[in-house]
């Protein structure tokens, strides 16, 4: 149907405005023929005319044929060929492509197709010549850019920077093989749905933890620390435990700032990752050994010291003396196998426990207080503060502990503030006592010992963690005391100290084939915009570009997906990279008819996953962003279709590129892929491949949007509407 020419309406028009003249100049000329006739002669002409009518009716209408035909002929060769070469030079005027025009239609139309062609000539010599200059001029940027990626080949961890928004802008390719393990799907979206140009890296991380830590080194900068740095350990929602190091990213405008305040404004952040799940697991089950070696140690060590203390008497008969030794050789001989056994299984293993970072008291004091008055409303203040103090906590989660105490305070005995104290601990070297106290009604030891055992709960979320997690994290102690004195009370959390300490620990760099060529520094522009997507501008909109194969054209008759190909545009870049491929078990027969259009064999779906299992991971790759596709409601009906077995809604915004191109360029004779592609200049790789036509129909896309602005165009909305307007969105599957 894409195909269809649609008729210029103003030749309707035209048609419709003959059709009425010529209606008006019959009955006006009967009016004044009649008009010199008397009465009986006006009776004998319409008695003549009475069985004519259908004659003169015929005559009307042959003639208003000719005149059809000779306007359709008119338009085709005067009126249609110069609008479809003002559509035409249109492309080449707004987008990137360079192609020349065919000539068409009348003389002058040529003629000026032929000017056009020699002006795109003289415009791409003189592109030619200014990119010469800039390629001239950014060898140095380019030589700083072939450094970066130099320096991140070497990187052991993988390294993600993200903006403000937590919106990626760079990884190396450990860090997308990491993301890859993380991944829920592995084997269908190889961790795509996590990591990519533009999405969030909340999808992985706590946003609050994150935010937290961002405050922790901002806190550290304004103290004046030239290289803060956080560190904090993380589950991911697939179980895994990975350990991460935030460094701040920070303008030219902000490094070179005067005042400590310019300088801790942050534009970005990095983060460097390691899974250390594989060595947590390793270490538990080395403490588990270790529990088993002494729990079975113990009867040996008894019967050891039990021959011995039998081999203190004087007169034991020599049988029994060789007896006891026995016994003594056969426990010392199975211990030692023990621990031979222990020490080679664990020879490979490294200590990896949740690390605790170095951080000034003070700034912990001020973190915490902001954080307790922002979740609870509760007001918070410090008292008696050492600022000379450096601690070795695991901030967030003692953040937290502090947050639900005084929230559980305020609502179960109605404290209406609380105060921070740190200073050194009495008779505990090596410690520090930090105390939320408050005053007001005291409380039990059963009621503490509940609080500390309960999971806690801050605003609406309740973590897995207790108190006494958090306590034994730290491998300190917790208790309640009452101040009598001051009319006090207060809960004590005995704490590791620290040395104070700036820098992060150097990290191990080995050599290896990962390059940074996933990166994209505009979005550090970017910020989280509080408007509706229907408002948001074409140009700033993250897309996911896809298509489908199937067995056949009729998804409500029991047609199914075969394959499904994805690609995303973020910052008006098509990111070949970051693609989503995946073949699919129909479960029925692939007609032999549709074979030659997809090249899909029925031998190459078998064994792939189904529909419900690959349905999901795309869900997710799509997560957050404008789907596209050309004759998009035909691949949307068969998603929809899905929805109720697989609970799977693609709710997304979509925009669809046939209705788009017909928007832009109603007068074209075809719609179809091709003919869009070969008017943008587009290379067609792959066509009837779900990949490949994702790729092309992405291609297409960008070079819609500056033509749709043309037309004043700019948001999601205006083009979603427009799009719904044109004689292709009536199509129904």
């Amino acid at each position: 149907m894409s195909g269809q020419k649609r008729t210029d309406r103003r030749l309707w028009g035209l048609l419709a405005a003959s059709a009425v003249l010529s209606i008006a100049w019959l009955l006006l000329t009967f009016a004044l023929v009649g008009s010199t006739l008397d009465s009986s002669a006006r009776t004998e002409v319409a008695a003549l005319l009475g069985d004519r009518w259908l004659l003169i009716s015929l005559t009307w209408g042959a003639g208003m044929a000719a005149i059809a035909w000779a306007l359709k002929r008119w338009f085709d060769h005067w009126v249609t060929p110069s609008v479809q070469l003002a559509e035409e030079a249109q492309v080449l005027l707004r987008t990137d492509v360079v192609r020349e025009l065919k000539p068409k239609g009348n003389v002058e139309t040529k003629v000026l197709a032929d000017l056009f062609n020699q002006l795109v000539g003289q415009r791409e010599e003189l592109r030619r010549q200014m990119d010469d200059k800039v390629r001239a001029a950014a060898d140095g940027i380019e030589q700083e850019k072939s450094r970066l990626a130099a320096l991140m080949s070497e990187l052991t961890q993988s390294v993600v920077v993200c903006n403000l928004d937590g919106r990626i802008l760079l990884y190396n390719n450990r860090a997308r093989m990491q993301f890859k393990a993380l991944s829920q799907a592995p084997g269908v979206a190889g961790g795509a749905e996590l990591i990519g140009l533009g999405r969030s890296i909340y999808a992985v991380f706590d946003r609050k933890l994150v935010a937290h830590a961002l405050d922790n080194i901002q806190q550290r900068m304004l103290r004046g620390a030239a290289q803060p740095s956080a560190q904090f350990v993380t589950s991911t929602a697939a179980g895994q435990l990975l350990r991460v190091q935030m460094a701040p990213v920070r303008s030219v405008q902000a490094q070179a700032a005067e005042s400590a305040a310019d300088r801790a404004d942050l534009s970005g952040f990095v983060l460097m990752l390691d899974n250390i799940t594989r060595d947590f697991e390793d270490e538990s089950a080395r403490d588990q050994v270790l529990h088993t070696l002494t729990e079975r140690s113990r009867a040996a060590l008894a019967n050891m010291q039990a021959a011995l203390d039998m081999l203190d008497y004087p007169d034991i008969e020599p049988a029994m003396r060789e007896r006891f030794l026995g016994v003594i050789r056969e426990e010392t001989r199975t211990l030692g196998q023990r621990i031979n056994e222990v020490e080679s299984g664990s020879a490979d293993s490294l200590k990896t426990r949740w690390p605790l970072e170095e951080m000034l008291g003070a700034d912990l004091i001020g973190a915490a207080i902001r954080r307790i008055e922002t979740m609870t409303g509760l007001p918070a203040s410090s008292v008696e503060v050492d600022a000379s103090l450096w601690l070795k906590v695991e901030s967030f989660t003692l953040m937290q502990a502090l947050v639900y105490l005084s929230g559980r305070l305020s609502d179960e005995f109605s404290i209406r503030f609380v105060q921070l104290r740190l200073s050194p601990a009495s008779g505990s070297a090596g410690k520090a006592q930090l105390d939320l106290v408050w005053s007001g009604q005291a409380m039990s030891t059963e009621t503490v010992m509940s609080w500390e055992m309960d999971p806690m709960k801050v605003g609406n979320e309740t973590l897995r963690l207790t108190v006494r997690d958090v306590i034994d994290r730290h491998g300190g102690a917790f208790w309640f005391e009452r101040d009598r004195a001051r009319h006090q009370a207060f809960f004590r959390f005995l704490l590791p100290l620290a040395n104070p300490q700036e820098q992060a620990d150097a990290a191990t760099f080995v050599r290896n084939e990962s390059r940074p060529e996933y990166y994209d520094f505009d979005l550090f522009k970017t910020t989280e915009q509080t408007r509706s997507l229907d408002d948001r501008r074409l140009v700033d909109l993250v897309y996911t570009v896809f298509d489908t194969e199937t067995t056949g054209l009729n998804p409500s008759e029991g047609d199914e997906i075969i394959q499904i190909g994805a690609t995303r545009i973020v910052n008006g870049k098509l990111l070949r990279q970051e693609c989503f491929e995946q073949l699919v078990d129909p479960r029925r027969p692939i007609p032999a008819a549709s074979i030659p259009i997809h090249g899909i064999q029925p031998e190459m779906v078998v064994g792939q996953p189904v529909i419900e299992a690959v349905l999901p991971a795309f869900h997710a790759f799509a997560q957050d962003t404008v789907l596209v596709a050309h004759n998009a409601a035909f691949d949307m009906r068969f998603l929809q279709l899905k929805e109720k077995k697989t609970g799977i809604v693609f709710d997304h915004p979509v925009l669809d590129t046939l209705l788009l191109s017909a928007l832009v360029h109603p007068n074209q004779d075809s719609h179809r892929l091709e003919a869009i592609a070969e008017r943008f200049n587009v290379t067609i790789i792959g066509r009837h491949t779900a990949m490949g036509d994702a790729m092309v129909t992405a291609e297409v896309f960008i070079k819609l949007i500056p033509l749709l602005a043309e037309k004043g165009i700019h948001t999601l909305g205006q083009a979603r509407e427009a799009a719904q307007a044109t004689y292709y969105a009536r199509l129904k599957y």
